[in-house]
């Protein structure tokens, strides 16, 4: 093309482009209106977002494919043992024959809970070891006295002691019964035990001779505590009040507890405790009395017999009288080993043929009732009995039949306060006592009839 053609070209395109342009734009324009896909693109954004739902088929369950078996229950495993202790076993042989070491015993009775408790063991005595494994002691668990249960764990930081207060009861119990032929028999139809018979024993002690004043008919009553534990009977307690009927003379006995002290008094307040014992032994028999003259069962000539002799078995505690210094410990001629207790305002005492002495010594300051020591034969005997004298002033007195000056009742506030304290088990003896004497009135006027 010519350069002078260029303007014409020019010319025609405008004319004939231009109206094509502007009506393929307008063609455009109508199509993007019309086609959905090409107005999204020009479209203004709306205001909200249209949405639309689909439904869409659910997949089918899948079955598993790894089965998992059903698991039982285990019960725990009991790592505890308990064991009892026998007769001459101590806990060095329990713990030899569970496996558990030397070294574990040591280690507990380091600890000062368990000290007593593991080196006193009695007949009876029960123990729980927990042994999770076999030669190892996790814990231990016993009982200390009556009212304390103790749980020892042992970890590597030593021993724990955890302690659960086990709760006592008192109960009182009420029990009588009359001589027939001694007050053992007497007391064990009566449902008594030893050791309450023992008590009212040494209660009365100072007023009855229990070896030989006690007659067929004589009688008893006693109101006594029994401790239990979670409902188990552990032991018979002290006596509350007590009567004794001897020869038709009714004596009587009631505990008081004063100035940290407990002593039993008479009805009108009067202490029942005398400056001296009426027998320096527990229940027994006399076997030779008081005399100015007997045949000697060893010497074969006769002798004044000093003292009184009291049949019991060899190692029977010997008890002392009175309040007194020890004036002699040793042997003595005849006397074998012997005690001699001066009580002062001239009365002493002599305790002969010890097995062996008590625990005092020459000089020794002794309290009434305490063990000088154990019966025996030592020097002339022909048995094992305690040989005893009582001496005023040097002169040899029946020790059965000596009379020394009551002590002083009770005065002022005290008194006041024992008379509070005692109605109500004197007045339990009296009605016991008084039911007792009608039903044998009754029984009398029956057979009278």
């Amino acid at each position: 093309m010519s350069p002078t053609a260029l303007p014409a070209f020019r010319g025609r395109w405008r004319r004939e482009h231009w109206t094509m342009a502007s009506l393929v734009g307008s063609v455009g324009v109508l199509v993007a209106m019309i086609v959905p896909g090409f107005s999204g693109g020009i479209a203004p954004r709306s205001e909200e977002p249209v949405t639309r739902a689909i439904s869409l088929p659910l997949p089918s369950r899948i079955a598993p494919t790894i089965e998992v078996a059903a698991l039982e229950p285990q019960a725990p495993v009991d790592s505890w043992r308990t064991v009892q202790i026998g007769k001459g076993q101590t806990m060095g042989a329990v713990f030899s024959d569970l496996g558990l070491s030397a070294n574990t015993l040591h280690q507990l009775l380091q600890h000062e809970g368990a000290r007593d408790a593991l080196t006193h063991v009695r007949i009876g005595d029960e123990f729980a070891f927990d042994m999770p494994e076999p030669g190892e002691l996790r814990a231990l668990r016993f009982a200390r006295g009556e009212d304390e249960h103790v749980e020892l764990v042992l970890d590597t930081d030593g021993v724990h002691e955890t302690v659960t207060k086990r709760a006592l009861e008192h109960r009182t119990q009420v029990a009588s019964g009359e001589i027939t032929s001694s007050l053992y028999a007497a007391a064990n139809r009566a449902g008594v035990s030893q050791n309450v018979v023992n008590t009212m024993a040494n209660v009365f002690s100072y007023d009855i001779d229990f070896t030989q004043d006690l007659r067929e008919g004589d009688h008893f009553t006693v109101v006594y505590d029994e401790v239990w534990r979670e409902g188990e009977r552990l032991r018979s307690g002290d006596i509350v009040a007590a009567s004794f009927t001897n020869r038709g003379k009714r004596y009587t006995a009631v505990r008081f507890e004063h100035d940290g002290k407990t002593e039993y008094y008479t009805a009108d307040g009067r202490p029942l405790k005398k400056s001296f014992l009426r027998m320096p032994v527990e229940y027994t028999r006399i076997s030779s009395r008081f005399s100015s003259g007997r045949m000697h069962p060893i010497l074969g000539k006769m002798r004044a017999h000093k003292g009184v002799d009291y049949a019991a078995a060899t190692g029977t505690p010997i008890r002392a009288a009175g309040d007194g210094r020890v004036s002699f410990a040793g042997n003595q001629r005849g006397y074998g080993r012997t005690i001699i207790l001066d009580h002062g305002n001239g009365n002493t005492t002599l305790y002969g043929h010890m097995s062996r002495l008590g625990r005092f010594r020459t000089g020794q300051r002794v309290s009434q009732g305490e063990v000088i020591g154990y019966v025996g034969m030592s020097g002339l005997a022909t048995g094992p009995h305690l040989h005893y004298e009582f001496r005023v002033k040097g002169v040899h007195k029946d020790p059965t039949t000596v009379t020394l000056p009551p002590p002083e009742p009770l005065k002022g506030a005290m008194m006041a306060q024992f008379k509070a304290q005692s109605a109500p088990a004197l007045a339990q003896l009296d009605a016991l006592d008084g039911r007792r004497l009608a039903s044998a009135e009754a029984a009398g006027a029956v057979q009278r009839q």
